[in-house]
């Protein structure tokens, strides 16, 4: 044993350095200021000769592509030479080209001066996974003299003031952004109800900051009778930046007053969620922020009963672009002079924004109402028993159902706490969704599988549990065989705990009926949320509910018998199934260095389940199983995604594009007919729909016949823009299928289950339009 122990321990050591360090998730705004870590200085060697070189900290990277240097007069200049640089897959670029440590570019010419002044521009990264934005710096080069073109060159030193230095500086002129402020520093935004029929919502970036008109989007919940009207936004600045081009937007205090449309008088109380996002000038761009503030509104007359803002539409939500279009639809002046709508919509940003633009135009959902969405979600709750992604877990409830065959109070104990454990787990969900939501995160159904720790640790847990069902060691509570000597307390606990492990499994599924519940359960106040979850965990213990408490059912189960040994051997097999398909996941997560980190964790697990029940030598040695264990699950932690990674289907399928909002646009501008399939390698439900729609022949044709191009977004891994687009077409999760018609209209947006004539139906109607 101490030999095979230490080989253990040599190979787990061994393998560990093999784990690349990961790249850490970092704030932007905790990124050191960008002149800090790329430094330019410009010389010239002689007067035909300009060199800019760039000093790169330790940890960054300059792109090869991204770099320029164009003089603005006195130095005709032939092609910037540049060496070759390093090769590297980019997210963003693809393969391209970088440089470490330093890098000189050479501009080559005639001067007609005695200096020059150079506009160089640039962009690079940080290691730790987060770039900035691309960078324009200006910087005069002193020439040497034409009687002297071997004498001193002159310097361009980074930092340097023009105006201190005029005859030789190389001063840097432009904006030097200083260290980014924390984002609740940098942009202040408050709201208050104004009287009865109106909300004012005040902004105010800090000096140096400005925030975009058109990625203002308001949404206002809480009471139906009450809704947003067309928010009346003042003139905004024209302002040129490298993220989104050409925009509108607010750099002082900024008032927002929206008039509220009423269907009654009375005093309510309602939520309004602010979205909005801002850049630093000349600086880093910040991703987009939310906030949600509780609002106590008077009573006031209903819109009915006045015209104040009888001519705005009804809403619950509204985008500061949708609310600028809408009044220079209506041919109406505001108050405060709306400026004309800058274009987001089809903007894109650049590698280094922050994902997010607005969404395109799409087909409202049906909304139901609270009631709907319990009797939906319960529903669906049934019905999600039968989708491929609950094969464990009827495996699970088959053993805890022979279990209690031994007699009808057994059953009803058994269903009871498995009931507790599903509702306990949905209670555990809501918690972190509203906690998630409110940190302005996007969180939905199955959004914990999007972290390789989590997956992992249910892979490694579902091939103990079949280790379990095939005897290596016995859980109690659990295998059947041990059901005679087990305390009531075990079978209890083991009860809670599959009912926990139903809903984790589970939620790589979504069903009929789901879809419309949950889009509600996100969006509604938490106390709403709560009771939909619940309903929808009830749906999914009902079958055993009944099994144990209908009489009439419980007579039909099978007695315990023999038979179940042989049972339980079988049922070890789909949890050694559910395994490999979590492994398979965490390779397009983490790659093949983290199945060989999870390859290590499932031998140092089963070497502590196997050695825990030994002498008490055993204990101590299956203790340091579950460290050796716990060492390779860190190690996968830190793992680097991938250089690419992209869904296994999108791979595989020649016809699709990869999904991108400027691609979107792009299509949507030359009236192509779009379907969208946003997916993730963790979706089960997005993989039925792969192999039985999107990779047949009928699909294909159907595109051909109407003209559409396919794209696909993979969700994987967390993913902003995807988040963004989820979350404005009110989706709690993917999949998610939206047809755009050619006409440039609202798109349609699809079931979650899907067949090829329902598919076919949709890019028809889309081709019409």
């Amino acid at each position: 044993m101490n030999t095979l122990l230490r080989h253990l321990a040599a190979l787990v050591v061994g393998l560990l350095p093999l784990l690349p360090a990961a790249a850490q998730t970092v704030d932007p705004t905790q990124l050191p200021p960008v002149d800090s870590v790329f430094i330019p200085k410009a010389s010239a060697p002689s007067r035909d000769r300009i060199e800019v070189t760039w000093t790169i900290a330790k940890g960054y990277y300059l792109y090869r592509h991204r770099i320029s240097v164009q003089p603005l007069g006195g130095f005709e200049a032939g092609a910037l030479q540049l060496p070759d640089g390093d090769k590297h897959h980019d997210e963003f670029f693809g393969d391209v080209q970088t440089y470490r440590g330093s890098v000189t570019a050479v501009l080559q010419g005639k001067a007609s001066g005695d200096a020059v002044t150079l506009r160089i521009k640039y962009q690079g990264c940080a290691d730790a996974g987060v770039c900035y934005p691309p960078q324009t710096r200006t910087i005069s080069v002193a020439l040497p003299p034409a009687s002297d073109a071997g004498g001193d060159s002159g310097f361009a030193a980074f930092g340097k003031s023009l105006a201190g230095n005029a005859q030789n500086s190389g001063g840097l002129i432009g904006n030097q952004a200083a260290t980014p402020l924390p984002p609740e520093q940098a942009f202040r935004i408050e709201a208050i109800a104004d009287g009865g029929s109106k909300l004012l919502l005040r902004m105010t970036p800090a000096k140096g900051y400005y925030l975009y008109r058109d990625k203002l989007k308001l949404k206002l919940s809480g009471d139906s009778g009450i809704h947003l009207g067309t928010p009346q936004l003042p003139k905004a600045t024209q302002h040129h930046d490298d993220h989104f081009g050409d925009v509108a937007v607010y750099f002082g205090e900024t008032m927002v007053s929206v008039p509220l449309q009423r269907s009654h008088d009375r005093a309510a109380n309602v939520v309004l969620d602010a979205e909005w996002q801002g850049c630093q000038d000349g600086g880093l761009c910040y991703p987009v922020m939310r906030n949600r503030f509780n609002l106590a509104l008077p009573a006031g007359a209903s819109t009915q009963q006045t015209k104040a803002v009888a001519s705005a539409p009804a809403q619950t939500a509204i985008t500061a672009a949708a609310a600028t279009a809408a009044v220079a639809a209506s041919g109406a002046a505001t108050p405060n002079d709306i400026a004309p709508a800058a274009a987001s919509s089809t903007a894109t940003p650049t590698a280094t924004a922050p994902a997010s633009t607005t969404p395109d135009p799409v087909a409202p959902a049906n909304r139901v109402g609270f009631l709907t969405a319990l009797l939906f979600a319960l529903l669906g709750g049934v019905i999600l028993n039968l989708m491929p992604c609950v094969l464990p877990v009827l495996s699970l409830k088959a053993l805890s159902l022979v279990q209690g065959g031994a007699s009808q109070s057994h059953a009803k104990r058994h269903a009871v706490f498995y009931t507790f454990g599903i509702l306990a787990a949905m209670a555990a969900l809501w918690l972190a969704v509203v906690l998630l939501q409110r940190a302005g995160h996007v969180a939905g159904w199955g959004f914990w599988l999007q972290s390789p720790l989590i997956v992992s640790a249910l892979g490694l847990l579902m091939f103990a549990l079949g280790l379990s069902l095939s005897g290596v060691w016995a859980l109690p509570g659990f295998a059947p065989q041990r059901l005679a000597a087990a305390s009531n307390e075990d079978s209890a606990r083991g009860d809670f705990l599959t009912g926990l492990l139903a809903v984790m499994v589970a939620t790589p599924c979504t069903g009929p009926f789901m879809g419309l519940a949950l889009a509600y359960a996100f969006t509604a106040p938490a106390a709403m949320t709560l009771l939909v979850l619940l309903m929808l965990g009830l749906g999914l213990a009902l079958p055993v509910l009944l099994i144990a408490f209908v009489p009439a059912l419980a007579k039909r189960m099978p007695r315990p018998g023999a038979w179940m040994d042989t049972l339980k051997q079988l049922l070890a097999f789909p949890m050694y199934l559910t395994a490999i398909w979590m492994l398979w996941t965490l390779a397009h997560q983490r790659g093949a260095d983290a199945v060989l980190g999870w390859g290590v964790a499932a031998i140092a697990l089963t070497f502590a389940l196997w050695a825990w029940p030994r002498a008490r030598w055993g204990k101590v040695t299956a203790i340091i199983g579950l460290l050796l264990c716990g060492l390779a699950m860190a190690a996968i932690t830190r793992l680097p995604p991938p250089a690419t990674v992209a869904s296994s289907s999108t791979n595989a399928d020649s016809r699709m594009q990869p999904w991108t909002p400027r691609r979107l646009a792009d299509l949507r501008a030359r009236h192509k007919v779009v379907f969208v399939n946003m997916t993730a390698d963790w979706c089960i439900t997005c993989k039925v729909n792969e192999k039985a729609v999107f990779g047949t022949e009928a699909f294909r044709k159907s595109l051909e016949q109407h003209d559409a191009v396919y794209l696909a977004g993979d969700f994987t891994n967390e993913d902003p823009e995807i988040a963004a687009f989820l979350q404005a077409h009110g989706a709690v999760g993917v999949p998610l299928y939206v047809v755009y018609p050619r006409s440039g209209g609202a798109g349609e947006l699809l079931q979650t289950v899907l067949t090829t004539g329902l598919v076919d139906a949709a890019l028809a109607r889309a081709a019409a339009k």
